[in-house]
């Protein structure tokens, strides 16, 4: 487990906590959250509904005071400075709500306005990129459409730090490929994106990191690349008839096996090859071979774990 905590002001570092706590009434919060996310990263924020990522959003932004802890943003103070902090950054939250009589256009305009003006090919750009209607009343668009007005308000702009919440929620699978390239344009801008999601899948074709925060504690953070390369093949092998599976399981690189009736299931770290001739030589009924997806990745390494 990586685990990086902000010191003192470092100009590589765009967000800092410091052990972070925020605690409600009725239970339920984070504690001691402490992590740097740098300039230009692309950070995956990752846990199950409740599991506190909201509200670490809300304190970043200063939309809540923690409890205890320091929260800085290019080096200013998240409290302080909230002001110039929110001129620098887009936000998407995850419970996205719109002017209903308003279209698309009157609200982005608006929007820029309060940003002081912006020039409307600023807009457009993310317009013609998510294919959204600016000209229908906001009330008549189906909720991926809200959820598209809701990202070019966020991007517009090309704001130095950008925080999407949930930020495919309801989009087709066509306008989500469109989210993840204007992400990873964004960072290769030296741009900082942070994202807060449930699906853990989605943020890896994003993320240069994932954090996993679970019952408002953040247990692990792993950089992307490095997890996938500590990933095993998965193979699952439907046999014609009963087979003696033990020659399969005594394999160099098989790191774990289950057996369902004639259905063997393998996890095979390194050469795949001892295993495919070894199947070549039984009659299979199915074959599956598969890299695991990064979600299982991190539900096998941290999801037993509690803490």
């Amino acid at each position: 487990m990586e685990r990086v905590v902000s010191t003192g002001v470092d100009d590589s570092v765009a967000i800092s906590l410091d052990h972070v706590t925020k605690i409600y009434h009725g239970g339920g919060g984070i504690h001691e959250l402490s992590l740097d996310i740098k300039v230009g990263e692309v950070f995956g924020f990752l846990g199950p509904n409740g599991a506190g990522k909201t509200t670490t959003i809300r304190l970043i932004l200063d939309l809540i005071r923690p409890s205890s802890g320091r929260i800085r943003v290019f080096g200013l103070d998240s409290r302080a400075d909230s002001v110039a902090i929110r001129r620098r950054l887009g936000y998407l939250p995850g419970e996205l709500a719109l002017y209903e009589r308003l279209s698309a256009r009157q609200i982005l305009t608006h929007f820029a306005h309060l940003r002081g003006g912006l020039d409307w090919s600023k807009v457009q750009h993310y317009v013609d990129a998510f294919d959204l209607d600016v000209d229908r009343p906001v009330r008549s668009l189906s909720r991926g459409n809200r959820q598209k007005v809701g990202l070019v308000a966020a991007m517009m702009g090309d704001p130095e730090f950008l925080v999407l919440d949930e930020p495919t929620s309801g989009l087709d699978p066509l306008v989500q490929r469109r989210v993840q390239e204007e992400v990873r344009r964004a960072a290769r801008e030296g741009r900082t994106v942070l994202l807060s999601s449930h699906v853990l899948s989605e943020v890896g074709e994003m993320a240069d990191r994932v954090g996993l925060i679970r019952d408002g504690r953040l247990i692990a953070i792993e950089a992307v690349a490095q997890l996938q390369q500590r990933s095993a093949h998965l193979v699952e092998a439907r046999f014609r008839a009963p087979t003696d599976f033990g020659v399969f399981t005594a394999l160099a690189g098989v790191t774990s096996h289950s057996v369902d009736g004639t259905t063997l299931h393998l996890e095979v770290a390194g050469d795949l090859n001892p295993i495919v001739a070894l199947l070549a030589r039984h009659v299979l009924d199915d074959l599956s071979i598969r890299e695991p997806t990064l979600e299982e990745l991190f539900m096998r390494f941290y999801g037993a774990s509690s803490e």
